[in-house]
């Protein structure tokens, strides 16, 4: 479960977001919604714990900061960074490591061959496209086997393949009982993903709707409604 109350962050004196509320339970996928300013990246980085705010985070009834919560916490940025001299299998081993993960190499080759980066495992992290370096990014995030998986944009640069892949992936997620948190702005890549939407704007979240509430209105449309419209 991921959890956060009162969230807000100022950067000087723009209120970047604010008192922002929301709750994604176990097994549950959350997309998070919002035209470019609304405030987004900001919940995102604070969770990730990348910001000072004010507020609260708990991630499995956990608070956010803490190792115990880092450790059950996996997160894929919009823009993947690399260790330029690891190779592709580092990267994983690497993270699997930090997190005290053992007994994983099945796991890895599963990983690997699933993304179609078996073949450039001995490839080093300035060797790769951004779209195979958002893939390791993926790679690395599900390694952990974390309960909480936050996914910044995570389609952008993928090939279709390997959107369909991540798709069915983050099925298997909800169904293992893992909280899922997709912001994005590719609305028609999580039309048949989720299952609460957040929809933000200026800081604040302006309407909550779960997939029953929805019904069978169209996910850009509701969008469009709250945002009067902005993209």
């Amino acid at each position: 479960m991921l959890t956060i109350n009162q969230l807000s962050k100022k950067f000087g004196k723009l209120l970047a977001v604010d008192e922002v509320d929301l709750t994604i339970p176990d097994g549950t996928v959350g997309i998070l919604l919002g035209p470019n300013g609304a405030g987004k990246s900001t919940v995102i980085k604070s969770i990730a714990g990348l910001l000072r705010y004010s507020g609260k985070i708990m991630i499995q009834d956990t608070p956010a900061l803490t190792i115990e919560a880092k450790k059950i916490f996996a997160y894929v940025p919009e823009l993947p960074v690399l260790y330029e001299n690891l190779t592709v299998r580092e990267h994983i081993t690497f993270i699997c490591k930090a997190y005290g993960m053992k007994d994983n190499e099945e796991y890895i080759e599963s990983l690997l061959e699933r993304f179609e980066l078996h073949d450039k495992q001995d490839k080093l992290g300035n060797e790769l496209s951004k779209g195979m370096m958002q893939k390791v990014s993926i790679c690395c995030a599900l390694a952990i086997r974390p309960k909480v998986i936050l996914l910044d944009e995570p389609m952008v640069g993928l090939d279709p393949k390997a959107i369909k892949e991540l798709k069915e992936v983050i099925r298997e997620l909800k169904e293992d009982g893992v909280t899922v948190l997709i912001s994005t702005h590719m609305l028609e890549m999580v039309k048949e993903l989720w299952d609460i939407m957040f929809v933000m704007n200026k800081g604040k979240i302006l309407a909550t709707y779960t997939k029953e509430q929805a019904e069978n209105q169209d996910i850009e449309e509701l969008f469009f409604q709250v945002t009067g419209g902005e993209e």
